[in-house]
């Protein structure tokens, strides 16, 4: 059932539009190391203890060890905080704290996370008194360098401040994942096509990106931003 499941082939109709991503993917598409993801969402043992994971991944009820679109813009956050000196175990209460306070499952990816986050991390410190935290809430420009602008960039939002779809390139919106689109696996925006799918054909074809453009009856300039997608992230 997993095999067939990670490789998109059937989804059971209470999973579409959730999206599916291995380790791997997820740390391609983000550029965070796969052994971290897997530690961050499904935990890990230290000596005779296990730590559970940060957070219940969307696809645990389906007995998956994989990400849904949602887990896969929350380790982005997690990684952030890490890069910063922040432990795990402020990173898990902050986002219990953020959950309940904001009523969203997955909190970080959130909007109100941008602006009152720091509050979040004030109150873990009074809990826990750990002091990797300090300077995210006495200072308030060193949480501004750990919650970046870029980590909300291209993430679009639906009207109740869910996160929807993510464009991860900066400069341009022609590749999205979309979790009710593809699996949530990187295709064009405009057409829908699995930028991988494109990549493999235009190599299968010698790198003719207009014979590629010919068979998927799309515009040269749209192969071409697929192949670079994906050159870039296995780059």
């Amino acid at each position: 059932m997993n095999a067939a499941l990670i490789a998109g082939n059937t989804l059971p109709t209470n999973m579409l539009g959730v999206g599916l991503y291995t380790a791997g993917e997820a740390a391609r598409y983000t550029g965070i190391p796969a052994r971290d993801i897997t530690r961050w969402l499904f935990g890990y043992s230290a000596g005779k203890k296990h730590y559970d994971g940060l957070w219940r991944s969307q696809l645990a009820d389906h007995d998956l060890r994989a990400l849904g679109f949602h887990d896969l813009l929350e380790v982005r956050f997690v990684h952030a905080f890490r890069q910063h000196g922040v432990s795990l175990q402020a990173i898990r209460l902050a986002s219990n704290h953020a959950r309940a306070m904001y009523n969203q499952p997955y909190p970080f990816t959130c909007t109100r996370f941008q602006t009152d986050g720091r509050s979040i991390f004030a109150t873990v410190l009074d809990e826990i008194g750990d002091e990797s935290l300090l300077d995210l809430v006495r200072k308030q420009y060193t949480f501004r360098e750990v919650i970046k602008p870029s980590l909300y960039a291209g993430i679009e939002y639906s009207n109740d401040g869910r996160a929807e779809r993510w464009f991860p390139q900066k400069r341009n919106r022609k590749v999205v994942l979309d979790p009710g689109l593809n699996f949530g696996k990187p295709a064009l925006t405009d057409y829908g096509i699995d930028t991988s799918i494109l990549k493999q054909a235009w190599e299968t074809e010698g790198e003719n990106a207009r014979f590629v453009a010919a068979i998927y009856q799309i515009p040269v300039a749209a192969v071409e931003a697929a192949i670079q997608f994906e050159q870039r992230i296995v780059a």
